[in-house]
């Protein structure tokens, strides 16, 4: 079957409407507890419209440690879409979950553009509709997509651009600039790379800087509970300590961890026979982030998908994709039902059964990772080959 962009942006349009039947029930119940988590629809977007006091019309920065807890375009948002919306939590959640709608149907369109024969797998990833309308995600995702987009066609201006737009929203894509910098090194354009990360650093910092300036403790409250916060769900630490094993100097080991993780990826991709492209390699870096991490949200995953997808390379991947969306389905149950028993249910998911879906998500991410490197085995010279290329040319 051929994929066109009618199909994929169709597709995408049903999955919305998938996920917002999902949500449709908590809505309707008024998101109450434990009712939110038994039938999986707790959702970010009403919790934070009265705990941050975006109903009372507050600037989202303006109260210090109760400031909301995100870089300031995703901050920007919840403010403006509280302001201009008619109030109240289920008017701001629809009004909220039709933007965000768009800008997944608009990722869908980039994915396509991307990789086409397998931009469907966005849309019909159980774990994507389960989780799109959790947060405000999607308005990072979908400019890291066109940063993407645009550095493999050696549009640099406009990536860098949408790269330092995308980290002023979520900060997770600045882990792109790994990628980015090895490709650049692997063509020999290392002043293509300083141009790329001046532009985007450029970016990122003046769309902060008014924030910083204006309301430096609400600014500051995001970076704040990152680099203090302790293992929270999601995260292996929290799995090992779910199951009794539990680690000191967890803040060390996450970065220990993680350097590690980095550096056997820079190693590998060096001695690969071809240079990558950004769309290759954006999901390895992410996978590691992910796996080391001391949180991983459900709605995470948002992230995780189209960079798989458009990873992939042939129809022998499907196998592995699928079998990692189970895992990811699987998480996605198991915290919410772990929640719901902490919360008052009758019934629900023990601590040890959540920590164990916690690590079958976290092997399974890596079993994705590990399968899509194996496509560049045959690819991969000695280290003095690669010393003596030009790191483009091979024989």
């Amino acid at each position: 079957m051929k994929v066109t962009a009618r199909f994929v942006i169709a597709f995408a349009i049903v999955a919305s409407l998938l996920s917002f039947a999902k949500f449709y029930h908590c809505s309707s119940n008024g998101w109450s507890s434990p009712d939110r988590d038994i039938h999986l629809c707790y959702s970010d977007l009403p919790a934070l419209y009265g705990k941050r006091a975006l109903d009372r019309g507050i600037w989202a920065y303006d109260r210090g440690d109760r400031a909301v807890e995100y870089p300031v375009l995703q901050g920007t948002v919840m403010w403006v879409t509280a302001e201009i919306l008619p109030k109240g939590p289920i008017n701001y959640f629809y009004g909220n979950a039709i933007l965000l709608a768009l800008l997944f149907i608009f990722t869908a369109w980039i994915t396509f553009k991307i990789k086409p024969e397998f931009s469907y797998l966005l849309s019909a990833a159980p774990a994507i509709i389960a989780s799109m309308f959790i947060n405000w995600d999607l308005w990072g995702i979908a400019t890291m997509m066109l940063a993407i987009y645009w550095f493999d066609r050696r549009a640099d201006l406009l990536s860098s651009l949408a790269l330092g737009v995308s980290i002023a929203t979520k900060f997770f894509p600045i882990v792109l600039l790994v990628p980015i910098a090895l490709i650049c090194f692997r063509r020999e354009e290392l002043q293509r790379f300083a141009k790329y990360l001046a532009i985007a650093a450029g970016t990122f910092i003046l769309i902060n800087l008014p924030f910083a300036i204006t309301t430096p403790k609400g600014w500051w409250r995001f970076y704040s509970m990152n680099l203090n916060r302790g293992s929270d769900w999601g995260s292996v630490w929290y799995a090992l300590s779910g199951l009794g094993i539990d680690l000191t100097h967890q803040n060390y080991l996450s970065i220990l961890t993680l350097a590690i993780g980095i550096t056997a990826l820079i190693i590998y991709l060096l001695q690969l026979r071809k240079t990558p492209t950004l769309a290759d390699t954006a999901v390895m870096i992410m996978i590691i982030v992910m796996a080391v991490s001391k949180v991983y949200s459900p709605q995470y995953i948002l992230w995780l998908v189209p960079l798989a997808v458009i990873a992939m390379v042939d129809k022998r991947d499907l196998t592995v994709f699928w079998i990692w969306q189970g895992a990811e389905l699987l998480y996605h149950v198991a915290i919410w039902e772990h929640l719901a028993l902490l919360s008052g249910a009758r019934f629900g998911l023990s601590l040890t059964l959540y920590s164990i879906g916690t690590l079958i998500r976290i092997a399974a991410s890596l079993y994705f990772l590990v399968a899509i490197a194996r496509r560049h085995q045959n690819s991969r010279v000695f280290p003095s080959e690669f010393l003596l290329s030009t790191g483009e040319s091979y024989p």
